[in-house]
């Protein structure tokens, strides 16, 4: 009998999470996922989602929702954000839980409101962390990663071909400049490793450009809180069976209505 009661004393609450993430996360989750008391399988969906657009991106993760075995998961948690909209419309037959946040540099500095307080003193910045260089197709090619990651992707004679040639004309020339919409390079450091050869490669691009170039600590609270379970309100939604993932453009970022049938 003492040894059972003493069994029960030891039990701890462990939950059985599926976590689908964006592999610019991969170090962050692989590594919060390792020190919760939670069961956790994950599931990494490449980079370029971003760039095929919102719809595209919306029906990939669907899939994949769809994929996981019904009841074998407490809940099924999402390592996205808003991300231009690519996660409006998600349900899910068991709960499914995503951080209340516009895209993944907010997931890297710990909250919404971080994001929004650097943000507004630091316009025209462009981030950097682990994932973002190591998921790159030539992670030291600084140049061509970031019109990529805006999306502008296309060449001259594919806009030719599908919007004309005085529409390409002009979206080159308006993409083209996309430069002058930044002036910084951030280095987000969440990770402690050997990574100062990206912290130079970043200071390094950021020189060459003639830009600012700064370091920022990262801090995984919303990931780590995201794989342990704790889902204030505040900080998190979570969609429960019937219902969908909708954008508000309001302080929440998200929220979830109910299904129409």
């Amino acid at each position: 009998i003492s040894v059972n009661i003493e069994r029960n004393k030891m039990e701890i609450d462990r939950k059985k999470f599926k976590v689908i993430s964006c592999e610019i996360l991969f170090r962050e989750i692989c590594y919060c996922s390792s020190i919760s008391k939670n069961i956790i399988d994950i599931e990494f969906l490449p980079k370029g989602l971003h760039d095929i657009g919102a719809d595209k991106m919306s029906k990939t993760l669907q899939d994949k929702i769809n994929q996981v075995e019904e009841g074998k998961y407490d809940a099924i948690l999402l390592g996205y954000a808003l991300c231009n909209n690519g996660v409006v419309g998600l349900r899910s037959h068991t709960d499914l839980v995503i951080p209340r946040a516009h895209d993944c540099i907010t997931l890297l500095l710990g909250s919404k409101e971080k994001y929004l307080e650097y943000h507004s003193k630091n316009p025209g910045t462009y981030f950097k962390s682990t994932g973002w260089i190591e998921r790159e197709k030539n992670f030291t090619d600084f140049t061509q990663t970031i019109p990529q990651s805006l999306g502008i992707t296309a060449t001259y004679q594919e806009y030719v071909e599908k919007y004309g040639e005085e529409n390409a004309k002009y979206i080159i020339e308006v993409t083209g400049d996309w430069l002058k919409n930044y002036s910084k390079f951030a280095y987000i450091d969440t990770i402690n490793g050997y990574f100062d050869d990206y912290k130079k490669m970043t200071k390094m691009a950021a020189q060459e450009k003639g830009w600012e170039y700064e370091e920022l600590k990262g801090d995984m609270k919303l990931l780590q809180d995201l794989v342990d379970g704790n889902w204030d309100e505040k900080d998190f939604l979570i969609i429960k069976p019937g219902y969908e993932l909708k954008a508000t453009y309001r302080d929440e970022i998200i929220c979830a209505t109910k299904r129409e049938k």
